[in-house]
């Protein structure tokens, strides 16, 4: 059992995340991840609560963004101000289970992918087909489902999806592969030790 200041501790961790948070203009649709429910809602549409899939391992929480508009391409990643980001919580982890929590904080549906990076390779230089996708095949999985598991059409503005995947050391690469989204820089690197 949790002692009293441990507990009041952690309330104020929590609480200054969340404001930090909405500070920095996010949405509050991961709140009710913390709970065991995320919602899942999109512009126009009712809100609903959705129950999380049981995750295990580490988990990495993954915000998928746009800056709205039209995409300006180019390839540039999260560091360089791309007009679409995907945003991991951690770069790092140990290998084993990994449960992904991914919430769209963009205006447009998203995506992610997880594919293992080759010794050669280097994140956001896979070569993009004439769909203006890459290539998935040897994809260990995604989240693209809102609200339910498994491949889907895409995760709504403000929904969530959740993936999990057992990994072995090596270099990743979690991504968007919706027509053009990497290209406008929906990618970043995770390690696995």
């Amino acid at each position: 059992m949790m002692s009293v200041s441990a507990w009041s501790s952690r309330a104020w961790v929590i609480l200054g995340i969340l404001a930090t948070l909405l500070l920095a203009g996010w949405s509050l649709v991961t709140i009710g991840a913390l709970g065991g429910e995320f919602t899942a809602g999109g512009q126009g549409s009712p809100e609903r609560a959705c129950t999380v899939p049981i995750r295990f391992g580490m988990t990495v929480n993954v915000a998928l963004t746009n800056m709205g508009g039209p995409m300006m391409g180019g390839g540039g990643g999260p560091m360089t101000g791309g007009a679409m980001g995907l945003h991991a919580d951690q770069v790092t982890v140990a290998h084993g289970a990994v449960s992904f929590l991914v919430t769209n904080l963009g205006s447009i549906t998203h995506e992610m992918v997880v594919l293992p990076l080759l010794e050669s390779q280097v994140v956001g230089a896979r070569p993009i087909g004439g769909n203006a996708k890459i290539d998935e095949t040897g994809s260990l999985g995604e989240a693209s489902n809102t609200c339910a598991e498994g491949a889907g059409q895409g995760i709504v503005p403000g929904g969530s999806d959740l993936v999990s995947i057992i990994l072995a050391p090596g270099q990743y690469e979690l991504f968007c592969n919706l027509a053009g989204y990497y290209a406008a820089g929906m990618y970043t690197q995770l390690t696995v030790t």
